[in-house]
């Protein structure tokens, strides 16, 4: 009996040593043992534990009792392949493949253990060891095409391209000829630099099978690589008269027209493919992007817009065609078509930030600041957390007036971590109009001075901060130099130069502050009844009293009727 044991035990090394010949990157010897009947009951208990632990999702006590079967018998094999399963859905890779590796040891012909073993090869780009595992699936299953293919694929990618060749070789004689197999012979024929063999594989089939399109498109790709694109229009000319609608030939066919700058022939097979609902609305998407560079040219934006138009009109229900077509417009300077554009598109899917960004931007820029309001409260109930949201609903309540709750929003805006110091100036600045216009003073000039050390040099703010203080009588100072330096970096500027003016004035620096006006009064386009009034008061403290009342009178024509406007005129002079 115990001779019986020996002979058994020792049996059992041999033929585990012997498989482990065939695993990738050399032999691993796994020493089993002969069990007792005892042991053999507990490890099989022992490893349905595991099992139902594993089908509960208790993966840390499915590991547990796996390693306790391999305590029992270093050689259950079902046992390291569960745990190799575990350690690979942990991207534990190593522990993955020396498990896995150690079954196929015991098991050489389980399909399934050679499957996953190449699953690893694949994930780490072990190609190969992957090569090595595939003729082993190939042994067990000749049946099989994909192994074959994926054999051929990896001898590819090690640029083995003689092996690849006998591959792919090997497939035909086997399983026969294919589309995907003489694509796959090209590729080689490519890669090896011969593609006038690859022109004259694809004649042949385009002779063989004449209404079979791919070839044809295959055969044009091969001369557009090697740079004629005329030979690759005219068969893609045939293929267009074999299928008129093949929205890929049309793509093919407006590559090569626009790298031979041909833009109405380019146009012309775009608007084709375009009105094909079965191509992609994102490949359609990319082309029109594609044209923004060249928008300097009216022709360009008129074919993204009539590009843009079609694909709306053959994918209704893509929120993304209409937020492109509104971009569009938008460049077009088409405000209210890209409006209602970015509503459409907003209305399939709200959940696309940039089209709410881009939409208050259009309103606040309009002027249409009701409307910014109701889409902005809308767009910051989907998205409560961007500061640019708070920002643009903040400057259209400041201007309607409503500045506690322009503060408000602007203060969350502030509150927001953001980046973009353009954005963050814009709050700050537009936090001290609206803190001026609730006279919060303090308040105001602490915000300007927030806005200035992010942007020491924003004409907007050093103007309005400058008319402000100017206004109140204080630090006139330094009012007059950030208002000088607002005029330097925004020249022509009627309100800058009006600031100025105003400033001077307010220095009694008269002779000065008439030249300032009279430039502001130059460049005005608004027939500003403000800088004509101020033009009145700098006259009337020169002496010119009849000129003062012309220009006091010529800013009420406008339509201005403030109550100290009105003294000046009644009393012919000038009212602080």
């Amino acid at each position: 009996m115990k001779t019986k044991l020996l002979f058994t035990f020792a049996l059992a090394i041999i033929v585990i040593d012997a498989a482990a010949q065939k695993v990738p990157g050399g032999p691993v010897i796994v020493v089993g043992k002969v069990l007792s009947q005892k042991d053999s009951l507990q490890a099989r208990e022992i490893y349905f534990d595991g099992l139902h632990e594993k089908l509960m999702e208790n993966y840390p006590r499915a590991a547990v009792s796996f390693n306790k079967v391999l305590e029992i018998d270093p050689a259950n094999d079902a046992a390291m392949y569960e745990l190799a399963n575990m350690s690979f859905a942990q991207n534990k890779q190593t522990e993955a493949e020396r498990l896995i590796r150690n079954a196929v040891t015991v098991k050489p012909d389980n399909e399934w253990y050679w499957s996953f073993l190449s699953q690893i090869y694949k994930k780490t780009n072990n190609i190969s060891e992957l090569i090595l595992v595939l003729e082993e699936l190939i042994r067990l299953r000749p049946d099989k095409e994909d192994n074959y293919y994926d054999r051929a694929n990896a001898f590819m990618i090690l640029k083995k391209t003689d092996q690849a060749v006998a591959a792919y070789d090997e497939i035909e004689s086997k399983f026969g000829s294919s589309q995907d197999l003489s694509a796959a012979k090209q590729r080689i024929l490519l890669q090896q630099g011969k593609p006038e063999k690859v022109e004259q594989e694809l004649e042949k089939q385009i002779k063989d099978q004449p209404d079979d399109v791919r070839n044809y498109l295959y055969l044009s790709e091969v001369y557009t690589k090697s740079g004629d694109r005329n030979k690759a229009i005219a068969v893609l000319n045939k293929a267009k008269a074999v299928d008129p609608g093949n929205a890929m030939i049309r793509l093919a066919l407006a590559d090569n027209y626009k790298a031979l700058k041909q833009f109405d022939n380019t146009f012309i097979e775009l608007k084709v493919a375009f009105a094909d609902p079965n191509l992609n609305v994102d490949e359609k998407v990319r082309i029109v992007l594609s044209f923004f560079p060249m928008f300097a040219d009216f022709k360009a934006q008129a074919y993204a817009n009539e590009l843009s138009s079609i694909m709306t009109a053959t994918h209704p229900e893509e929120a993304k065609a209409f937020a492109v077509y509104g971009d569009v417009l938008f460049q077009q300077k088409k405000y209210a078509e890209a409006r209602d554009s970015y509503k459409k598109a907003l209305k399939l899917n709200d959940q696309i930030y940039q089209i709410w960004e881009q939409l208050l931007r259009i309103e606040v820029s309009q002027g249409d600041f009701q409307q910014a309001i109701a889409d902005g409260e809308q767009g910051l109930a989907v998205f409560p957390n961007q500061a640019e949201l708070y920002l643009y609903t903040g400057i259209a309540y400041a201007q309607t007036k409503k500045h506690e709750k322009a503060v408000s929003y602007l203060k969350n805006a502030a509150d927001l971590e953001t980046e973009d110091q353009e954005i963050r100036t814009q709050i700050f600045s537009t936090l001290g109009d609206s803190y001026n216009a609730l006279k919060k003073y303090k308040e105001s000039d602490e915000s300007y001075e927030k806005a200035l050390e992010i942007h020491p040099d924003n004409s907007y703010v050093l103007n309005n901060y400058a008319y402000y203080l100017s206004l109140r009588g204080e630090n006139l100072d330094k009012a007059e130099k950030m208002s000088k330096r607002a005029v330097q970096l925004n020249p022509n500027n009627a309100s800058s130069e009006d600031t100025y003016a105003w400033i001077l004035f307010k220095l009694k620096r008269y002779t000065e502050a008439k030249t300032w006006i009279e430039r502001a009064l130059r460049n005005d386009t608004t027939n500003s009844s403000t800088q004509m009034e101020h033009y009145g008061d700098i006259l009337y403290l020169l002496g010119e009293k009849d000129l003062a009342l012309q220009q006091w009178i010529k800013a009420k024509g406008t339509g201005a009727g403030s109550e100290q406007l009105n003294k000046k005129i009644n009393e012919k002079r000038y009212v602080e």
